[in-house]
């Protein structure tokens, strides 16, 4: 799961692949590690550049699948506002 997925700065065709009230501004690696493990997957996570913007940094986590990729990024994009919501909190 890329990164760049549920950033709102992106368009659709730039890599984005949730709806921009699902997505969040910015986000960073640890906040999709802390969803990914607040759902309970199991995740490796990686930094690196997104084939189609090599100039910025990204990231992507990995894990074993066992659902679709569609039902992950839903579920993902549903927490990660939460992990962000509580970054801020703290």
């Amino acid at each position: 799961m890329w990164l760049d997925y549920f950033n709102s700065e992106l368009s659709r065709s730039q890599g984005r692949r949730v709806p921009m009230n699902k997505s969040i501004k910015k986000p960073q690696l640890s906040e999709l590690v802390a969803a990914a493990k607040k759902n309970g997957y199991d995740v490796v996570e990686n930094s690196a550049y997104h084939p189609k913007r090599t100039n910025i940094e990204s990231g992507y986590i990995s894990f074993t699948k066992t659902n679709t990729k569609s039902s992950y990024v839903k579920k993902l994009s549903e927490t990660l506002s939460i992990v962000r919501g509580e970054n801020r909190s703290k």
